[in-house]
């Protein structure tokens, strides 16, 4: 297995892992009121890359990764700053955030240059061993 089919694998899975820990962590687990938080509206950002990081394009993963910043932030101050449940939930945050960073700037780093939009699906694919998920 590639570099840039693992970290695309690990971008995927600590996006959407993230996306679904603020869902639970802000409506059940441990929201800030009972019956749930209007702070799940956090999750909203984290749906604006996923489309581009499920296909593999290598602009969306640069802007995202900064996008996660600000999570990373939230999961420290959190962390600190919270008891319990919800200081747990935060490292976990800070985790996921992490190594969607890492993920991100590796896969950027791997990634062939002249590879673009639909072709770098086609790359990792290529890269990979396996099939593209393309037919051209």
């Amino acid at each position: 297995m590639s570099w840039l089919r693992i970290s695309y694998t690990a971008a995927i899975t600590t996006l959407t892992g993230l996306i679904a820990l603020c869902v639970l962590w802000e409506l059940w687990l441990a929201p800030l009121r009972s019956g749930g938080s209007w702070l799940v509206l956090k999750t909203l950002p984290l749906l604006a890359p996923l489309f581009g990081i499920l296909h593999a394009k290598v602009y969306t993963y640069r802007w995202a990764s900064l996008l996660m910043v600000a999570y990373f932030i939230e999961g420290c101050v959190r962390a600190y700053a919270d008891s319990g449940l919800s200081a747990a939930l935060a490292a976990v945050e800070l985790l996921l955030s992490v190594l969607f960073i890492i993920a991100a700037v590796a896969f950027i780093r791997c990634h062939p240059p002249q590879a673009t939009g639909s072709a770098s699906v086609a790359a990792i694919g290529a890269l990979s061993g396996g099939r593209s998920r393309r037919s051209d």
